[in-house]
Parts: C-alpha cells; structure tokens; sequence
C-alpha cells in the first residue's frame, strides 16, 4: 500500500475510487466497507484509496478549543490503523493533517479542491453518517448532487451489525464507538468479535527506567502515542515477533500510577509487557529495537497504585500467577 500525506504528491495516482473516514480499530464495518471499495475500485480499473485524518478531527477542536475532554479515547495507533488498511488490501492512503485550512473548508469547497482537483474521485463509497465540510454541514444527499455535477459516482454503505453477545437473538451496530464502549469496559471478547481479530497494539521496544528488573519482572515497553487510550489496566497478553511463537505474558497499559510521573518516559502511556517465560537467546537487552505486536486478550483488573515497590512486586507476582492461570483454563 502506498502512504502519502496530503494531496500534492506526484505519485498519486491521477484518479481513484475512494472512502473517507477516521478508521480507528479499522473493525468489521470498516472491513466491510473496504472489501465493498476494493470490488468497486476493481470494476472501474482504478487503485482503491482511503482517506483518513491525523490528528483526529475531534483531538484538533479539543485542543483548540482547549477542551482536553472533547477528545476522543483512541483505540489504535496511527502505525496500527494503517497496517490494518494494507492487510485489507487498499492500494494507497492519503494521510490529511487536520488543520484549519482543512477545517475551514465549505462542502462544496471540499468537494473541488480536495476530491475532483486533489484526487481525481471517480466514484467514492460512504458511511451511513457521513457528513463533511466545516461544521459538518454535508452529507450525503449534497455529496450526491455535487457527484451528478462533477462527473463521480456517489454510493453509501449501510451499517454493519454483528451477533450482540450480550443478548441473545438480537444484534449491534459495529462501530469505533462499540469498540471503545467494549474496551473501556474490559470486555476484550466481544472487543474481539467486533474487530474480527484480538485487540493488539504493535511497535518498537524502547527503554524505560528498567525498574522490571529490580523487581524480577523485565519488560518490553511500547509508547502508545495518545493520551486517552481507549483500554488501560492489566491484561493477559500474546507477544508477537520474538521467536518462532507467541510468549505468553501480562501487561499494563496506562501511566503507571505507582511511579514517578516524571520518569524517562515522561508520564506518557505506555504498555508494559512481561512475558512470563523470557527467552534465554534475547538476555536481558534483547527485546530493546524489536517491532512486536502484543494481543490483550483477557482484562485482570484496572491498574492500581500500590504503597511501595515490595507491595507492587507483590501485585505483579499475582498478576502473572492469574496470567498462567488464564492460560490454563
């Protein structure tokens, strides 16, 4: 898949068939959305494109607005989201920055300069909610008229529903939202059923304070680049990418409520990985580079701050006994 950020770019292709959207978690509607693109995209003879922004819209008025709780929890990171993107199959992506050029811009102004004069949209397949345009003020009816005038095809997508799991013989409507609602909860199965896949988080192992082994519990650390994720505590995880298999291990996500909030890490949220069986070949800095995935697969509990480092060391020695507990059963 190529990546491009922004719409002057000299390799883009000088037409396309398109979808626009934040595509966080990239779950089974966006799946869905993004099979229905390709067929399409395919048909026409023309390579498939995704549209998606960065910041995300709702981050952007947060902080201008200086409203830090109108920002959104973040279920997956930029790196994620488009790994996701290629394994569906897409042929490029266009990465906007979300700015106040971008944010300014009328319905039809967005129409013209972005999707005919940027991208040469010959068809472009939408959400059921679509809106677009400063203030939200298109939709799909306006996308349809101006698609009839301009020459691009304009279809819409319905929402996608799954089996609910909490109830049965009834459904639920995949969304990002569904998704966060799942994983704010620690309900990582049904987190799972609506992405099609565990929940993961994937990156490169960076150093921290090497606390881990003074407490006996070395860790890989990975920075998750947002300040809200969408999930955080203590989790039962998977680790891909140190062997030939999956280690098995327990993780924090969050900051860390026990330690120093000025630490190297600079209090940012991180996911914290101790595999429960280190293998002997990687020794002590072997993990430190490595691009891993780890898949949250069950939620023990929500990160806690303990009294001391003996008290912690406690709590972890429990967390890995649940772990292999977990495993087990």
């Amino acid at each position: 898949m190529q990546i491009f950020r922004g719409i002057h770019h000299p390799k883009l292709a000088p037409a396309c068939a398109l979808t626009i959207g934040n595509f966080d978690g990239v779950h089974r509607g966006h799946q869905a959305m993004l099979a229905l693109l390709r067929n399409e995209a395919r048909h026409r003879a023309l390579p498939s494109c995704v549209m998606t922004f960065e910041p995300h819209p709702r981050d952007y008025f947060a902080q201008r607005l200086g409203q830090p709780e109108m920002a959104p929890q973040r279920i997956a990171s930029l790196r994620d989201k488009l790994a996701e993107l290629e394994a569906c199959g897409i042929d490029q992506c266009i990465i906007m920055p979300f700015n106040p050029w971008l944010s300014s811009l009328t319905p039809d102004d967005f129409v013209q300069q972005v999707l005919v004069q940027g991208l040469g949209t010959r068809y472009i397949l939408v959400g059921d909610d679509f809106c677009y345009g400063a203030k939200r003020a298109g939709d799909y009816a306006s996308l349809s008229r101006s698609g009839q005038q301009l020459g691009f095809e304009v279809a819409r997508m319905n929402s996608y529903e799954v089996a609910d799991p909490s109830q049965a013989h009834t459904s639920v409507r995949v969304s990002s939202s569904a998704v966060r609602e799942a994983l704010a909860q620690g309900r990582m199965a049904d987190a799972a059923q609506l992405l099609g896949r565990p929940y993961a988080i994937s990156g490169h192992v960076v150093h921290g304070r090497k606390l881990g082994r003074e407490l006996k519990c070395p860790t890989l650390n990975l920075r998750f680049p947002h300040a809200k994720p969408a999930a955080s505590g203590i989790f039962v995880v998977l680790v891909h990418g140190l062997g030939d298999k999956p280690l098995q291990g327990v993780a924090n996500l969050g900051v860390r409520p026990s330690l120093d909030p000025n630490d190297v890490n600079g209090g940012q949220v991180l996911l914290e990985t101790h595999c429960l069986d280190w293998p002997a070949t990687l020794g002590l800095d072997g993990g430190y580079g490595k691009l891993i995935q780890v898949d949250l697969l069950h939620k023990l509990h929500d990160e806690l701050k303990y009294d001391s480092l003996e008290s912690l060391e406690q709590g972890i020695a429990q967390d890995c006994i649940d772990a292999r507990q977990w495993f087990n059963s």
